[in-house]
């Protein structure tokens, strides 16, 4: 997606997972701007990373973002155009798959 002239980095935050909550790290960025109290995100990336998981693709698990001009889901090395919405539905489903994820490998007797 093109940069906007009054676009700013509205989120950038990084989680640690600890090993009983699936390990790895959450990462979100978020840029944009607010019009008329209202907040307009132009680029987003959502990101689970795992090394543990997921060898390929830099160890992101899961992910979605809006590079390259279009709305995409990475998982597991794929990558898959998705419908976009909203911004709060992708981070909505985000939020459901990587927990759905952990869950999954909690799951798992080594």
């Amino acid at each position: 997606m093109a940069k906007s002239s009054k676009e700013t980095l509205l989120e950038q935050e990084r989680f640690e997972l600890k090993a009983k909550s699936g390990g790895g790290l959450l990462s979100y960025e978020v840029w944009g701007y607010v019009e008329k109290n209202e907040t307009v995100v132009t680029r987003y990336n959502l990101a689970y990373i795992n090394h543990a998981i997921c060898q390929g693709d830099n160890g992101r698990v899961l992910g979605f973002d809006n590079a390259h001009g279009y709305h995409h889901r990475h998982y597991m090395g794929n990558v898959e155009a998705v419908e976009f919405e909203s911004y709060a539905a992708i981070a909505e489903r985000f939020q459901q798959e990587w927990l759905e994820i952990v869950n999954q490998m909690r799951g798992k007797k080594p």
